[in-house]
């Protein structure tokens, strides 16, 4: 009697790996968020000056003046410069604010899911509270009253942003606490806490993960409408306000909007699509077939 021969287990992390990278768009996405953030680390080695010095005559266009391969703006300011700085701001708003919508979100849909009854009832009905006032003006109101920063802007994006966030652990977890797991926990004498923390929450990662990479798309592109709106912070340069500052003379200089309206669009894809692999590496039987 033979035994049959049988392939040796890959470890998770490569296993995961080669899952992801099935979707090639993932993979050209992770790509182009990896230059992004090397701009964003390394911009004041590119760029030693500071994005606010005016370095040559004002509406210089690309690629005309060494040194300045994306000309200047109204002031004669670094346009490269800007969005090198302005990466920094993007990311670190998009990342910060995802975490904190994370922090608010999950043990509130945790609870509403677990405890279900009068405490689902309550923690739902202050989430559709929220849910009831458009985002973006939700936003807007709560800049405006603490003052234009980046402080303000990131909670202002938290806020906003984590009743999608309960609503989707919520039915995670109701989904999950009627396991055999969950049971066998309960029997053994395992605490609420100890079962919904150490249990149920991380069975219900994968969708979580997938949500927050699309969170921060949304945050930048948040943080881009505020500052465009005037309503960034005055000391930082982001690409929203230099789309604001170039929109009274998009008809003579063009690239002044054009070049950090495509960081925003390609940052967001590039996290859209990372997100999308991530969720065929995390929920391999929802994957499309054919990748």
């Amino acid at each position: 009697m033979t035994l049959a021969a049988t392939a040796p287990a890959r470890h998770p992390a490569l296993d995961f790996w080669f899952r992801f990278a099935r979707n090639r768009g993932a993979v050209f996405g992770l790509l182009v968020l990896l230059v992004v953030i090397a701009v964003a680390v390394f911009a004041n080695v590119m760029f030693p000056d500071s994005p606010w010095k005016m370095v040559q005559r004002p509406f210089l266009e690309p690629f005309q003046v060494e040194g300045l391969p994306l000309g200047t703006d109204t002031l004669g300011r670094n346009v490269a410069a800007g969005l090198a700085y302005g990466a920094r701001v993007s990311l670190v708003v998009g990342l910060i604010s995802t975490l904190f919508s994370l922090a608010i979100g999950v043990p509130l849909g945790a609870a509403a899911g677990y405890y279900g009854g009068l405490v689902d009832d309550i923690l739902m009905r202050i989430t559709e509270f929220f849910q009831t006032i458009p985002s973006f003006a939700l936003a807007i109101v709560l800049v405006a009253i603490f003052q234009p920063s980046l402080s303000s802007i990131v909670a202002a994006i938290a806020i906003v942003s984590w009743p999608p966030v309960a609503r989707l652990v919520r039915a995670e977890v109701m989904s999950l606490k009627s396991r055999e797991f969950v049971e066998a926990a309960r029997l053994a004498g395992l605490s609420h806490l100890h079962i919904l923390t150490r249990q149920i929450l991380p069975n219900a990662m994968s969708p979580i993960i997938v949500m927050a990479s699309l969170m921060v798309a949304t945050a930048i592109l948040l943080e881009s409408s505020l500052s465009f709106l005037g309503l960034g912070d005055p000391n930082i340069m982001s690409w929203g306000y230099m789309i604001g500052a170039a929109r009274t003379v998009i008809r003579n200089a063009w690239w002044l909007s054009f070049f950090p309206g495509v960081c925003i669009l390609v940052t967001v894809l590039a996290l859209n699509l990372i997100g999308e692999g991530l969720n065929d590496a995390l929920n391999p039987r929802l994957a499309r077939k054919g990748r």
